[in-house]
Protein backbone atom coordinates (compact mmCIF):
# COMPACT_ATOMS: atom_id res chain seq x y z
CA UNK A 1 0.00 0.00 0.00
CA UNK A 2 2.81 2.63 0.93
CA UNK A 3 4.56 1.58 -2.48
CA UNK A 4 1.10 2.41 -4.45
CA UNK A 5 0.53 6.03 -2.20
CA UNK A 6 4.39 6.79 -3.30
CA UNK A 7 3.25 6.10 -6.45
CA UNK A 8 0.37 8.96 -6.52
CA UNK A 9 2.76 11.25 -5.05
CA UNK A 10 4.55 10.69 -7.59
CA UNK A 11 2.19 11.00 -10.99
CA UNK A 12 0.57 13.83 -9.26
CA UNK A 13 3.97 15.35 -9.13
CA UNK A 14 5.06 14.58 -12.61
CA UNK A 15 2.42 16.02 -13.91
CA UNK A 16 1.69 18.56 -11.82
CA UNK A 17 -1.82 18.56 -10.68
CA UNK A 18 -1.35 20.95 -7.98
CA UNK A 19 -1.10 23.53 -10.75
CA UNK A 20 -5.45 22.80 -11.12
CA UNK A 21 -6.52 23.97 -7.70
CA UNK A 22 -7.83 27.29 -7.91
CA UNK A 23 -5.65 28.74 -5.17
CA UNK A 24 -7.96 32.06 -5.00
CA UNK A 25 -10.20 30.36 -3.12
CA UNK A 26 -7.92 28.06 -0.36
CA UNK A 27 -7.88 29.90 3.47
CA UNK A 28 -4.14 31.89 3.36
CA UNK A 29 -2.52 29.52 5.38
CA UNK A 30 -3.27 26.76 2.96
CA UNK A 31 -2.14 28.94 0.00
CA UNK A 32 0.96 29.36 2.22
CA UNK A 33 1.98 25.76 2.23
CA UNK A 34 1.29 25.66 -1.62
CA UNK A 35 3.18 28.27 -2.45
CA UNK A 36 6.11 26.51 0.04
CA UNK A 37 5.77 23.14 -1.71
CA UNK A 38 8.96 21.65 -3.20
CA UNK A 39 6.65 20.89 -6.14
CA UNK A 40 7.24 24.04 -7.56
CA UNK A 41 10.53 23.39 -8.29
CA UNK A 42 9.34 20.74 -11.04
CA UNK A 43 8.56 22.29 -14.45
CA UNK A 44 5.58 22.62 -16.02
CA UNK A 45 6.22 21.43 -19.17
CA UNK A 46 4.50 21.89 -22.34
CA UNK A 47 1.67 19.76 -22.22
CA UNK A 48 -1.45 21.45 -21.41
CA UNK A 49 -3.24 21.11 -17.81
CA UNK A 50 -6.46 19.51 -19.65
CA UNK A 51 -3.92 17.08 -20.63
CA UNK A 52 -2.12 16.72 -17.66
CA UNK A 53 -4.94 15.69 -15.83
CA UNK A 54 -5.70 13.17 -18.27
CA UNK A 55 -2.64 11.63 -18.29
CA UNK A 56 -2.52 11.36 -14.66
CA UNK A 57 -5.39 9.86 -14.64
CA UNK A 58 -4.62 7.44 -17.11
CA UNK A 59 -1.52 6.83 -15.23
CA UNK A 60 -2.93 6.07 -12.30
CA UNK A 61 -5.37 3.20 -13.48
CA UNK A 62 -9.44 2.69 -13.85
CA UNK A 63 -10.91 4.01 -10.57
CA UNK A 64 -9.40 6.95 -11.50
CA UNK A 65 -10.18 6.61 -14.96
CA UNK A 66 -13.60 6.27 -14.16
CA UNK A 67 -13.76 9.30 -11.87
CA UNK A 68 -12.51 11.05 -15.04
CA UNK A 69 -14.94 9.76 -17.19
CA UNK A 70 -18.21 11.34 -14.67
CA UNK A 71 -16.35 14.43 -14.73
CA UNK A 72 -16.27 14.78 -18.88
CA UNK A 73 -19.75 14.92 -18.65
CA UNK A 74 -20.28 18.00 -16.36
CA UNK A 75 -19.29 20.38 -18.59
CA UNK A 76 -20.58 23.02 -16.29
CA UNK A 77 -18.70 22.58 -14.10
CA UNK A 78 -15.70 22.03 -15.82
CA UNK A 79 -13.83 24.45 -18.39
CA UNK A 80 -14.23 23.37 -21.67
CA UNK A 81 -10.27 22.18 -22.55
CA UNK A 82 -10.06 20.48 -19.55
CA UNK A 83 -13.65 18.69 -20.63
CA UNK A 84 -12.87 18.41 -23.54
CA UNK A 85 -9.45 16.01 -22.86
CA UNK A 86 -11.35 14.18 -20.22
CA UNK A 87 -14.07 13.00 -22.90
CA UNK A 88 -10.98 11.10 -24.00
CA UNK A 89 -11.04 8.95 -21.27
CA UNK A 90 -14.57 7.22 -22.51
CA UNK A 91 -13.08 5.01 -25.01
CA UNK A 92 -9.28 6.61 -26.09
CA UNK A 93 -7.24 4.81 -23.02
CA UNK A 94 -4.41 3.57 -24.04
CA UNK A 95 -5.02 -0.19 -25.34
CA UNK A 96 -2.84 -3.18 -24.46
CA UNK A 97 -0.74 -5.04 -27.52
CA UNK A 98 -2.85 -6.62 -30.16
CA UNK A 99 -1.02 -10.32 -29.51
CA UNK A 100 -1.81 -9.98 -25.88
CA UNK A 101 -5.34 -9.44 -26.72
CA UNK A 102 -5.21 -12.16 -29.09
CA UNK A 103 -3.64 -14.79 -26.59
CA UNK A 104 -5.72 -13.89 -23.62
CA UNK A 105 -8.70 -14.97 -26.03
CA UNK A 106 -7.80 -18.55 -26.69
CA UNK A 107 -6.68 -18.64 -23.14
CA UNK A 108 -10.55 -18.25 -21.71
CA UNK A 109 -12.43 -19.62 -24.77
CA UNK A 110 -9.58 -22.74 -25.19
CA UNK A 111 -9.56 -23.05 -28.77
CA UNK A 112 -7.26 -21.19 -31.62
CA UNK A 113 -8.51 -17.44 -33.14
CA UNK A 114 -9.12 -19.49 -36.30
CA UNK A 115 -11.49 -21.71 -34.68
CA UNK A 116 -13.67 -19.13 -32.81
CA UNK A 117 -13.95 -16.19 -35.89
CA UNK A 118 -13.58 -16.02 -39.51
CA UNK A 119 -12.02 -12.50 -39.20
CA UNK A 120 -10.01 -11.18 -35.85
CA UNK A 121 -8.71 -7.42 -35.97
CA UNK A 122 -5.71 -6.92 -33.40
CA UNK A 123 -6.08 -3.37 -33.34
CA UNK A 124 -8.84 -2.53 -31.06
CA UNK A 125 -11.80 -0.71 -31.83
CA UNK A 126 -11.79 1.29 -28.57
CA UNK A 127 -9.73 1.11 -25.13
CA UNK A 128 -11.52 1.98 -21.76
CA UNK A 129 -10.30 1.50 -18.33
CA UNK A 130 -10.90 -2.06 -17.81
CA UNK A 131 -11.23 -3.60 -20.98
CA UNK A 132 -10.76 -3.17 -24.74
CA UNK A 133 -13.07 -3.99 -28.03
CA UNK A 134 -12.08 -5.88 -31.14
CA UNK A 135 -14.36 -6.14 -34.41
CA UNK A 136 -14.35 -10.02 -35.03
CA UNK A 137 -16.62 -11.68 -37.51
CA UNK A 138 -18.33 -15.16 -37.11
CA UNK A 139 -17.91 -18.24 -38.51
CA UNK A 140 -21.37 -17.64 -39.64
CA UNK A 141 -20.82 -14.09 -41.31
CA UNK A 142 -22.06 -12.27 -38.20
CA UNK A 143 -20.21 -9.24 -37.29
CA UNK A 144 -19.75 -9.13 -33.48
CA UNK A 145 -17.25 -7.37 -31.12
CA UNK A 146 -14.98 -8.72 -28.16
CA UNK A 147 -14.56 -7.18 -25.22
CA UNK A 148 -11.60 -8.68 -23.51
CA UNK A 149 -10.16 -7.38 -19.58
CA UNK A 150 -7.25 -6.02 -19.21
CA UNK A 151 -4.73 -8.12 -17.97
CA UNK A 152 -3.05 -7.51 -14.21
CA UNK A 153 -6.29 -5.38 -13.38
CA UNK A 154 -7.30 -6.49 -10.51
CA UNK A 155 -4.11 -6.47 -8.62
CA UNK A 156 -3.75 -2.63 -9.26
CA UNK A 157 -7.51 -2.28 -8.17
CA UNK A 158 -7.24 -3.97 -5.08
CA UNK A 159 -4.54 -1.56 -4.27
CA UNK A 160 -6.56 1.17 -5.02
CA UNK A 161 -9.49 -0.23 -2.88
CA UNK A 162 -7.38 -0.87 0.05
CA UNK A 163 -6.01 3.22 0.01
CA UNK A 164 -9.61 4.27 -0.37
CA UNK A 165 -10.98 2.01 2.76
CA UNK A 166 -7.57 3.42 4.74
CA UNK A 167 -8.91 6.87 3.76
CA UNK A 168 -12.51 6.19 4.75
CA UNK A 169 -11.99 4.52 7.75
CA UNK A 170 -10.46 8.00 8.50
CA UNK A 171 -13.10 10.24 7.76
CA UNK A 172 -15.41 8.01 9.85
CA UNK A 173 -13.51 9.19 12.68
CA UNK A 174 -14.35 12.57 11.54
CA UNK A 175 -17.93 14.14 13.22
CA UNK A 176 -18.45 16.00 9.48
CA UNK A 177 -17.74 13.16 7.61
CA UNK A 178 -19.17 10.87 9.67
CA UNK A 179 -22.91 11.81 8.19
CA UNK A 180 -21.44 10.30 4.53
CA UNK A 181 -20.76 6.77 6.08
CA UNK A 182 -17.52 6.64 3.90
CA UNK A 183 -17.24 2.98 4.81
CA UNK A 184 -20.35 2.05 3.55
CA UNK A 185 -19.99 3.90 0.12
CA UNK A 186 -16.58 2.29 -0.60
CA UNK A 187 -17.25 -0.97 0.23
CA UNK A 188 -20.78 -0.54 -2.38
CA UNK A 189 -17.96 0.85 -4.75
CA UNK A 190 -16.00 -1.85 -4.47
CA UNK A 191 -18.54 -4.40 -4.99
CA UNK A 192 -20.33 -2.48 -8.16
CA UNK A 193 -16.19 -2.22 -9.28
CA UNK A 194 -15.44 -5.57 -9.10
CA UNK A 195 -18.31 -6.83 -10.91
CA UNK A 196 -17.24 -5.71 -13.81
CA UNK A 197 -14.10 -7.84 -13.98
CA UNK A 198 -16.68 -10.81 -14.48
CA UNK A 199 -17.90 -10.33 -18.38
CA UNK A 200 -20.40 -13.28 -17.45
CA UNK A 201 -22.31 -10.59 -14.96
CA UNK A 202 -21.77 -8.42 -17.87
CA UNK A 203 -23.43 -10.32 -20.41
CA UNK A 204 -25.97 -11.51 -17.78
CA UNK A 205 -27.03 -7.86 -17.26
CA UNK A 206 -26.85 -7.59 -21.19
CA UNK A 207 -29.40 -9.90 -21.75
CA UNK A 208 -31.67 -8.49 -18.88
CA UNK A 209 -31.71 -5.07 -20.10
CA UNK A 210 -32.06 -6.28 -23.55
CA UNK A 211 -35.32 -8.30 -22.85
CA UNK A 212 -36.93 -5.05 -20.75
CA UNK A 213 -36.65 -3.06 -24.47
CA UNK A 214 -37.43 -5.95 -26.39
CA UNK A 215 -39.34 -4.02 -29.49
CA UNK A 216 -39.19 -0.97 -27.56
CA UNK A 217 -38.56 2.75 -29.97
CA UNK A 218 -36.54 4.31 -26.92
CA UNK A 219 -33.65 1.79 -26.17
CA UNK A 220 -31.85 -1.09 -28.62
CA UNK A 221 -29.33 -3.55 -26.57
CA UNK A 222 -27.42 -5.76 -28.95
CA UNK A 223 -27.38 -9.69 -28.53
CA UNK A 224 -24.90 -11.27 -26.43
CA UNK A 225 -23.22 -15.00 -27.92
CA UNK A 226 -23.22 -17.24 -24.62
CA UNK A 227 -21.23 -19.68 -26.24
CA UNK A 228 -17.74 -17.59 -26.81
CA UNK A 229 -18.66 -15.68 -23.82
CA UNK A 230 -16.27 -16.47 -20.65
CA UNK A 231 -15.04 -14.97 -17.25
CA UNK A 232 -12.43 -12.36 -19.16
CA UNK A 233 -14.04 -12.54 -22.73
CA UNK A 234 -17.60 -11.47 -24.14
CA UNK A 235 -18.86 -11.58 -27.60
CA UNK A 236 -21.59 -9.22 -28.36
CA UNK A 237 -23.26 -8.18 -31.52
CA UNK A 238 -21.79 -5.20 -33.13
CA UNK A 239 -23.77 -1.85 -33.33
CA UNK A 240 -23.07 1.00 -35.84
CA UNK A 241 -24.37 3.74 -34.45
CA UNK A 242 -23.66 7.75 -33.73
CA UNK A 243 -21.85 8.47 -30.33
CA UNK A 244 -24.08 10.09 -28.17
CA UNK A 245 -22.06 12.93 -28.06
CA UNK A 246 -21.13 13.69 -31.27
CA UNK A 247 -23.59 16.23 -31.78
CA UNK A 248 -22.20 17.84 -34.99
CA UNK A 249 -23.36 14.03 -36.77
CA UNK A 250 -26.54 13.92 -34.93
CA UNK A 251 -27.51 17.29 -36.03
CA UNK A 252 -26.48 16.75 -39.45
CA UNK A 253 -28.29 14.09 -40.17
CA UNK A 254 -31.42 15.47 -38.67
CA UNK A 255 -31.79 13.81 -35.50
CA UNK A 256 -34.46 15.70 -33.47
CA UNK A 257 -32.50 16.53 -30.17
CA UNK A 258 -35.48 17.51 -28.43
CA UNK A 259 -36.91 14.02 -28.14
CA UNK A 260 -33.83 12.55 -28.28
CA UNK A 261 -32.97 14.32 -24.62
CA UNK A 262 -36.72 13.75 -23.77
CA UNK A 263 -35.92 10.04 -24.35
CA UNK A 264 -33.20 9.39 -22.65
CA UNK A 265 -35.24 11.23 -19.26
CA UNK A 266 -38.20 8.40 -20.61
CA UNK A 267 -35.81 5.54 -20.51
CA UNK A 268 -34.20 6.19 -16.87
CA UNK A 269 -37.31 6.41 -14.98
CA UNK A 270 -38.53 3.30 -16.73
CA UNK A 271 -35.38 1.35 -16.03
CA UNK A 272 -35.63 2.64 -12.44
CA UNK A 273 -38.90 2.73 -11.34
CA UNK A 274 -40.98 0.28 -14.00
CA UNK A 275 -37.79 -2.87 -14.70
CA UNK A 276 -36.14 -1.40 -11.40
CA UNK A 277 -32.91 -2.78 -13.26
CA UNK A 278 -30.78 0.45 -14.62
CA UNK A 279 -27.53 0.73 -16.31
CA UNK A 280 -25.66 3.13 -14.01
CA UNK A 281 -22.62 3.82 -15.86
CA UNK A 282 -24.53 5.64 -19.07
CA UNK A 283 -21.44 8.21 -19.51
CA UNK A 284 -21.09 8.59 -23.24
CA UNK A 285 -18.81 6.17 -24.38
CA UNK A 286 -21.43 3.78 -23.69
CA UNK A 287 -24.42 5.73 -25.49
CA UNK A 288 -24.84 5.49 -28.91
CA UNK A 289 -27.82 6.95 -31.45
CA UNK A 290 -29.12 4.35 -34.22
CA UNK A 291 -28.83 5.90 -37.42
CA UNK A 292 -32.42 4.62 -38.09
CA UNK A 293 -35.23 7.34 -38.52
CA UNK A 294 -33.70 9.86 -37.39
CA UNK A 295 -36.94 11.64 -36.70
CA UNK A 296 -38.20 9.13 -34.06
CA UNK A 297 -34.70 8.62 -32.30
CA UNK A 298 -33.77 4.80 -30.43
CA UNK A 299 -30.84 4.68 -28.62
CA UNK A 300 -28.18 2.13 -28.25
CA UNK A 301 -26.61 1.05 -24.80
CA UNK A 302 -23.05 -1.15 -24.25
CA UNK A 303 -21.08 -1.82 -21.29
CA UNK A 304 -23.61 -3.38 -19.08
CA UNK A 305 -20.94 -4.09 -15.94
CA UNK A 306 -22.26 -1.94 -13.55
CA UNK A 307 -25.77 -2.00 -13.25
CA UNK A 308 -28.43 -0.65 -10.24
CA UNK A 309 -31.26 -1.47 -8.19
CA UNK A 310 -33.39 -0.49 -5.57
CA UNK A 311 -35.73 -2.10 -2.47
CA UNK A 312 -39.28 -1.62 -2.97
CA UNK A 313 -39.17 0.68 -0.39
CA UNK A 314 -36.27 2.73 -1.47
CA UNK A 315 -38.25 3.02 -5.10
CA UNK A 316 -41.64 3.91 -2.98
CA UNK A 317 -39.89 6.56 -1.15
CA UNK A 318 -37.94 8.06 -3.96
CA UNK A 319 -41.05 8.14 -6.36
CA UNK A 320 -42.78 9.88 -3.26
CA UNK A 321 -39.99 12.17 -2.66
CA UNK A 322 -39.72 13.14 -6.25
CA UNK A 323 -43.37 14.08 -6.98
CA UNK A 324 -43.68 16.36 -3.67
CA UNK A 325 -40.86 18.37 -5.13
CA UNK A 326 -42.46 18.44 -8.50
CA UNK A 327 -45.53 19.62 -6.78
CA UNK A 328 -43.31 22.04 -4.44
CA UNK A 329 -44.86 20.03 -1.63
CA UNK A 330 -41.99 20.25 1.10
CA UNK A 331 -43.67 19.50 4.01
CA UNK A 332 -44.20 16.54 2.51
CA UNK A 333 -40.57 15.54 0.97
CA UNK A 334 -39.73 16.70 4.65
CA UNK A 335 -41.88 14.30 6.37
CA UNK A 336 -40.82 11.56 3.88
CA UNK A 337 -37.30 11.67 5.37
CA UNK A 338 -37.97 11.74 8.49
CA UNK A 339 -40.10 8.54 7.77
CA UNK A 340 -37.64 6.43 5.80
CA UNK A 341 -34.81 7.36 8.94
CA UNK A 342 -32.53 9.50 6.54
CA UNK A 343 -32.98 12.22 8.84
CA UNK A 344 -33.29 12.13 12.93
CA UNK A 345 -36.78 11.55 14.52
CA UNK A 346 -36.33 14.51 16.22
CA UNK A 347 -35.98 16.47 13.41
CA UNK A 348 -38.97 19.35 13.07
CA UNK A 349 -40.75 18.66 9.72
CA UNK A 350 -41.55 22.69 9.28
CA UNK A 351 -37.64 23.33 9.38
CA UNK A 352 -36.35 20.98 7.09
CA UNK A 353 -39.21 21.97 4.65
CA UNK A 354 -37.67 25.34 5.02
CA UNK A 355 -34.21 24.87 4.55
CA UNK A 356 -34.93 22.21 1.55
CA UNK A 357 -37.76 25.11 -0.58
CA UNK A 358 -35.20 27.51 0.15
CA UNK A 359 -32.64 25.35 -2.01
CA UNK A 360 -34.86 23.76 -5.09
CA UNK A 361 -37.51 26.49 -5.69
CA UNK A 362 -35.17 28.82 -7.54
CA UNK A 363 -34.38 25.70 -9.95
CA UNK A 364 -38.35 24.40 -10.64
CA UNK A 365 -39.66 24.69 -13.99
CA UNK A 366 -36.48 25.95 -15.57
CA UNK A 367 -34.92 24.47 -18.61
CA UNK A 368 -31.53 22.75 -17.92
CA UNK A 369 -29.20 25.37 -19.14
CA UNK A 370 -30.87 28.13 -16.69
CA UNK A 371 -29.90 25.51 -13.66
CA UNK A 372 -26.60 26.06 -11.78
CA UNK A 373 -26.38 22.10 -10.30
CA UNK A 374 -23.83 23.07 -9.13
CA UNK A 375 -24.94 25.71 -6.23
CA UNK A 376 -27.70 23.05 -5.92
CA UNK A 377 -25.83 20.86 -4.76
CA UNK A 378 -23.60 22.94 -2.52
CA UNK A 379 -27.03 24.07 -0.93
CA UNK A 380 -28.49 20.49 -0.36
CA UNK A 381 -25.33 19.03 1.01
CA UNK A 382 -25.38 22.46 3.35
CA UNK A 383 -29.13 21.11 4.32
CA UNK A 384 -28.28 18.43 4.86
CA UNK A 385 -25.30 18.82 7.42
CA UNK A 386 -27.33 20.56 9.12
CA UNK A 387 -29.93 18.34 9.48
CA UNK A 388 -27.43 15.34 9.80
CA UNK A 389 -28.94 13.59 6.93
CA UNK A 390 -27.15 10.44 6.21
CA UNK A 391 -25.60 9.43 2.69
CA UNK A 392 -27.55 6.49 1.61
CA UNK A 393 -25.34 3.97 0.21
CA UNK A 394 -27.59 2.29 -2.12
CA UNK A 395 -28.58 5.09 -3.71
CA UNK A 396 -24.92 6.50 -4.58
CA UNK A 397 -25.25 4.37 -7.86
CA UNK A 398 -28.28 6.04 -8.83
CA UNK A 399 -26.80 9.47 -7.66
CA UNK A 400 -24.21 8.71 -9.79
CA UNK A 401 -26.64 7.41 -13.08
CA UNK A 402 -28.36 10.91 -12.61
CA UNK A 403 -25.22 13.43 -12.90
CA UNK A 404 -24.45 11.23 -16.18
CA UNK A 405 -28.09 11.84 -17.46
CA UNK A 406 -28.16 15.63 -16.68
CA UNK A 407 -24.24 15.98 -18.54
CA UNK A 408 -26.25 14.49 -21.20
CA UNK A 409 -29.06 16.27 -21.47
CA UNK A 410 -27.19 19.23 -21.20
CA UNK A 411 -25.21 18.44 -24.73
CA UNK A 412 -27.84 17.48 -26.36
CA UNK A 413 -30.53 19.94 -25.66
CA UNK A 414 -30.38 22.29 -23.11
CA UNK A 415 -33.64 23.92 -23.36
CA UNK A 416 -34.81 20.42 -22.33
CA UNK A 417 -37.83 20.73 -19.59
CA UNK A 418 -36.09 18.03 -17.25
CA UNK A 419 -39.35 18.44 -14.96
CA UNK A 420 -41.92 18.20 -17.70
CA UNK A 421 -40.79 15.01 -19.23
CA UNK A 422 -39.96 13.49 -15.62
CA UNK A 423 -43.51 14.47 -13.98
CA UNK A 424 -46.20 12.57 -16.28
CA UNK A 425 -44.42 9.89 -15.86
CA UNK A 426 -44.01 9.51 -12.41
CA UNK A 427 -47.55 9.98 -11.91
CA UNK A 428 -48.46 7.41 -13.93
CA UNK A 429 -46.23 4.88 -12.26
CA UNK A 430 -47.50 5.95 -8.56
CA UNK A 431 -51.21 5.56 -10.17
CA UNK A 432 -49.99 1.97 -11.58
CA UNK A 433 -48.77 0.54 -7.96
CA UNK A 434 -51.23 2.14 -5.69
CA UNK A 435 -54.45 1.52 -7.90
CA UNK A 436 -56.68 -0.63 -8.49
CA UNK A 437 -54.40 -2.24 -11.19
CA UNK A 438 -51.41 -1.91 -9.04
CA UNK A 439 -53.28 -3.87 -6.37
CA UNK A 440 -54.24 -6.36 -8.85
CA UNK A 441 -50.92 -7.02 -10.44
CA UNK A 442 -49.39 -7.44 -6.25
CA UNK A 443 -52.19 -9.92 -5.90
CA UNK A 444 -51.86 -11.37 -9.24
CA UNK A 445 -47.92 -12.08 -8.29
CA UNK A 446 -48.99 -13.44 -5.06
CA UNK A 447 -51.73 -15.80 -6.56
CA UNK A 448 -49.69 -19.19 -6.29
CA UNK A 449 -48.03 -18.89 -2.99
CA UNK A 450 -51.80 -18.22 -1.54
CA UNK A 451 -52.86 -21.25 -3.49
CA UNK A 452 -50.21 -23.11 -1.46
CA UNK A 453 -51.31 -21.69 1.50
CA UNK A 454 -55.19 -21.53 1.53
CA UNK A 455 -55.67 -25.31 1.98
CA UNK A 456 -53.32 -25.03 5.19
CA UNK A 457 -55.26 -22.32 6.91
CA UNK A 458 -57.59 -23.89 9.43
CA UNK A 459 -54.36 -25.85 10.85
CA UNK A 460 -52.66 -23.01 10.99
CA UNK A 461 -55.38 -20.71 12.43
CA UNK A 462 -55.93 -23.96 14.70
CA UNK A 463 -52.06 -23.81 15.62
CA UNK A 464 -52.08 -19.95 16.20
CA UNK A 465 -54.99 -20.41 18.36
CA UNK A 466 -53.30 -23.08 20.45
CA UNK A 467 -50.44 -21.17 20.83
CA UNK A 468 -51.77 -18.29 22.00
CA UNK A 469 -53.71 -19.95 24.46
CA UNK A 470 -50.24 -21.84 26.13
CA UNK A 471 -49.30 -18.66 25.54
CA UNK A 472 -51.84 -17.05 28.13
CA UNK A 473 -51.56 -20.02 30.51
CA UNK A 474 -47.88 -19.68 30.73
CA UNK A 475 -48.12 -15.88 31.00
CA UNK A 476 -50.18 -16.43 33.76
CA UNK A 477 -48.43 -18.62 35.60
CA UNK A 478 -45.30 -16.63 35.49
CA UNK A 479 -47.51 -13.69 37.11
CA UNK A 480 -48.76 -16.07 39.65
CA UNK A 481 -45.17 -17.09 39.82
CA UNK A 482 -43.85 -13.51 40.51
CA UNK A 483 -46.66 -12.60 42.82
CA UNK A 484 -45.90 -15.11 44.96
CA UNK A 485 -42.01 -14.33 45.32
CA UNK A 486 -43.38 -10.35 46.09
CA UNK A 487 -45.45 -11.48 48.85
CA UNK A 488 -42.60 -13.70 50.33
CA UNK A 489 -39.92 -10.68 49.65
CA UNK A 490 -42.43 -8.38 51.50
CA UNK A 491 -43.20 -11.00 54.66
CA UNK A 492 -39.35 -11.00 55.18
CA UNK A 493 -38.76 -7.18 54.96
CA UNK A 494 -41.53 -6.91 57.42
CA UNK A 495 -39.77 -9.35 59.36
CA UNK A 496 -36.68 -7.47 59.38
CA UNK A 497 -38.26 -4.26 60.27
CA UNK A 498 -39.69 -5.71 63.44
CA UNK A 499 -36.75 -7.48 64.92
CA UNK A 500 -34.69 -4.19 64.05
CA UNK A 501 -37.28 -1.88 66.15
CA UNK A 502 -37.60 -4.54 68.71
CA UNK A 503 -33.86 -4.48 69.10
CA UNK A 504 -33.80 -0.95 69.28
CA UNK A 505 -36.56 -0.84 72.35
CA UNK A 506 -34.52 -3.84 74.23
CA UNK A 507 -30.90 -1.58 74.27
CA UNK A 508 -32.92 1.41 74.62
CA UNK A 509 -34.86 -0.25 77.90
CA UNK A 510 -31.53 -1.85 79.18
CA UNK A 511 -29.50 1.48 78.40
CA UNK A 512 -32.17 3.98 79.44
CA UNK A 513 -30.46 5.40 82.91
CA UNK A 514 -27.15 5.85 81.14
CA UNK A 515 -28.37 7.26 78.25
CA UNK A 516 -30.58 9.73 79.83
CA UNK A 517 -27.63 10.89 81.95
CA UNK A 518 -25.19 11.00 78.77
CA UNK A 519 -28.02 12.91 76.91
CA UNK A 520 -28.24 15.87 80.14
CA UNK A 521 -24.56 16.65 78.95
CA UNK A 522 -24.39 16.87 75.24
CA UNK A 523 -25.33 19.78 73.20
CA UNK A 524 -28.88 19.77 71.12
CA UNK A 525 -27.69 19.16 67.84
CA UNK A 526 -25.82 15.72 68.87
CA UNK A 527 -29.31 14.76 70.39
CA UNK A 528 -30.75 15.78 67.09
CA UNK A 529 -28.64 13.78 65.02
CA UNK A 530 -28.98 10.33 67.70
CA UNK A 531 -32.83 10.67 67.50
CA UNK A 532 -32.16 11.32 63.38
CA UNK A 533 -30.23 8.12 62.98
CA UNK A 534 -32.32 6.25 64.97
CA UNK A 535 -35.52 6.97 63.20
CA UNK A 536 -33.54 5.81 59.86
CA UNK A 537 -32.51 2.20 61.44
CA UNK A 538 -35.80 1.92 62.24
CA UNK A 539 -36.90 3.35 59.02
CA UNK A 540 -34.78 0.87 56.75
Amino acid sequence: MIRRLMRIVWVISRYRLDTLVPMERLPWWLRGIFMLSPLRLIAIGPRRRGERLRLALETLGPIYIKFGQVLSTRRDLLPPDIADELKRLQDQVPPFPGDQARALVEAELDMSIEDAFARFAESPLASASIAQVHAATLHGGEDVVVKIIRPGIEAVMRQDMALLYRLAGILAHVPEARRLRPVEVVRDYESTLFDELDLTKEAANTSQLRRNFQHSPLLYVPATYWDLTRHRVMVQERIHGVPVADTDTLAAQGTDLKKLAERGVEIFFTQVFRDNFFHADMHPGNIFVSREAPADPQYIAIDCGIVGSLTREDQDYLARNLLAFFHQDYYEVAALHIESGWVGEDTRANEFAAAVRTVCEPILEKPLKDISFGQVLLGLFQTARRFNMEVQPQLVLLQKTLLNIEGLGRQLYPDLDLWATAKPFLEQWMRERAGARGFWESLKRQAPELSRQLPELPVLAHQALVRAEHGHHQQRRQSEAIGRIQRRLDVRAQRQRRLRLGGLLVIGALAWQPLLAWASEQPWPVLGAALLGGLLLTWN
